[in-house]
């Protein structure tokens, strides 16, 4: 049985996890999330959908809620993505935002992202969105090396990213004409250069 297949090679190791493991339980995520039911989802549901043991999944994860952040951040940032380069900043801001927009506006996404919101339970460090900070921060290098005017990258995240991620989560309208509206309201934050 696949239970068989997989669960081996987990005892063997002393730490850690199995890549093999990982994806099951990642998958197995994936499946129940687009069930839409995020606020139902248990340890030993996942353990039987991704065919291991519970035990395999809490000596990763205290909770699931843990396991659902996690899952969460993967699926909505990916290592290595790095922001548009246009050549302007007008330009990169218009075009990462409408990607963000087009991204998180997928039914499956939102399950992600609501279940990310739902999993946090402090206000400390949120892996999402440092990695739209880095983006924001690389998008901002680029054109000061330009000589453009750019605001913040704490600017353009809470004026950008929170609000199309609020809107996910409660359920508003996400499309790129939106998307366009917070990239404009950001651009005229930003203080003419002399």
């Amino acid at each position: 049985m696949s239970t068989q297949s997989v669960s081996p090679p987990v005892a063997r190791r002393t730490g850690g996890r199995s890549a093999r493991v990982l994806d099951s339980i990642y998958t197995a995520i994936g499946h129940l999330m687009a069930e839409g039911k995020p606020d139902r989802i248990t340890i030993p549901m996942v353990a039987q959908r991704a065919g291991v043991n519970p035990t395999s999944v809490y000596r990763r994860w205290a909770d699931v809620d843990e396991l659902l952040e996690e899952v969460a951040v993967a699926a909505l940032t990916r290592d290595g993505d790095q922001p548009p380069d246009t050549g302007s900043f007008a330009g990169d801001l218009r075009a990462w935002a409408g990607i963000i927009a087009a991204d998180i506006s997928r039914p499956q996404r939102t399950r992600y992202l609501k279940a990310l919101a739902a999993a946090r339970d402090s206000t400390g460090d949120c892996q999402c969105w440092d990695a739209r900070l880095s983006q924001a921060t690389i998008m901002i290098g680029r054109a000061t090396d330009r000589g453009e005017a750019v605001p913040t990258a704490d600017q353009v995240v809470d004026h950008i990213v929170a609000p199309l991620y609020h809107h996910a989560v409660f359920g508003q309208p996400i499309d790129q004409d939106y998307a366009d509206r917070l990239v404009t309201d950001v651009l005229a934050m930003v203080p003419a250069r002399s």
